[in-house]
């Protein structure tokens, strides 16, 4: 049963991926290889010197995404929450700054997967503060802000069960 439920889970997990524009797609790629140290994103990812500059630009971003995961809150209480947070808005700019993530499941998505799911009740505030700076273009602020349902805004509770789903390079789609 424990095995069905979470091949279930994996399948909505990819589904959900699979909804997400191209571009999105190979952001979140790109960004987990990053994040999880996975490759040399440069030798993946790289085809042009614009992009070697925007991947250089995004392991500095990423440079405090392990310091973050140990941030997590764990008892909630404001300190906790306020050097998490603060840490959190910052790559949450970049991110939203390329422009290529255009909505918060997109957003949320990479994230639960980045930082884990106990980071998960903490991503909708995030997301707001960081789409509503003002490095964000307005029309982009607008979307983004936007495509934040209610139920995600508004959640009594949040599932610590964490992703099984993490999307890969794939050579023969990406090169098309």
């Amino acid at each position: 049963m424990a095995l069905a439920n979470t091949a279930t889970m994996t399948i909505s997990e990819m589904r959900e991926f699979a909804s997400f524009a191209p571009c999105e797609q190979r952001y979140i790629k790109r960004s987990l290889d990053i994040g999880l140290s996975r490759c040399d994103a440069f030798k993946l990812w790289g085809r042009t010197e614009h992009e070697n500059t925007a991947i250089r630009r995004q392991y500095v971003a990423y440079q405090d995404l392990k310091a973050l995961r140990e941030l997590v809150p764990c008892e909630g209480t404001i300190g906790e929450v306020e050097r998490f947070i603060g840490k959190l808005v910052r790559m949450v700019t970049f991110d939203l700054e390329q422009e290529r993530i255009a909505c918060f499941s997109a957003f949320r998505f990479l994230y639960e997967r980045l930082l884990g799911a106990e980071a998960r009740p903490y991503l909708p505030a995030a997301f707001c503060a960081a789409a509503a700076l003002p490095q964000i273009r307005p029309e982009r602020r607008k979307m983004l802000l936007q495509s934040l349902s209610e139920a995600a805004a508004t959640a009594p509770g949040w599932s610590d069960r964490e992703p099984s789903f993490y999307p890969e390079f794939v050579e023969d789609v990406e090169a098309a």
